[in-house]
């Protein structure tokens, strides 16, 4: 979770990510939408597969990349943890109402 973390924080990463979510890219492809050098580009490719968040797939000379959502589900449930806890505050609240609305 800690790499996912880490590698997310640069908002190029998060770009990159989102770019191939869904479908498969070739590296020079990734590189085309961003005005940074093909070096810095394949940095942060390399990042993100490092924390699992990319798979690579190679043909030839060619890799292409293909986001890997599941190298974020330990972060999802980590988040989750906070999520259900404010909605179990939201359930209790709505009840709380309910109950002062029933007794009137």
């Amino acid at each position: 979770m800690e790499e996912a973390i880490q590698a997310l924080a640069e908002p190029r990463r998060r770009d990159i990510l989102t770019l191939v979510f869904g479908r498969e890219m070739k590296a020079g492809d990734i590189a085309a939408h961003f005005s940074v050098t093909r070096p810095a580009i394949s940095q942060h490719i390399q990042v993100l597969k490092r924390a699992g968040l990319l798979h690579e797939r190679r043909q030839g000379t060619c890799r292409y990349y293909r986001a890997r959502p599941e190298g974020l589900e330990d972060l999802r449930r980590f988040i989750e943890q906070f999520w259900d806890y404010r909605l179990q505050l939201l359930k209790a609240a709505a009840e709380e109402e309910e109950r002062r609305e029933s007794a009137r």
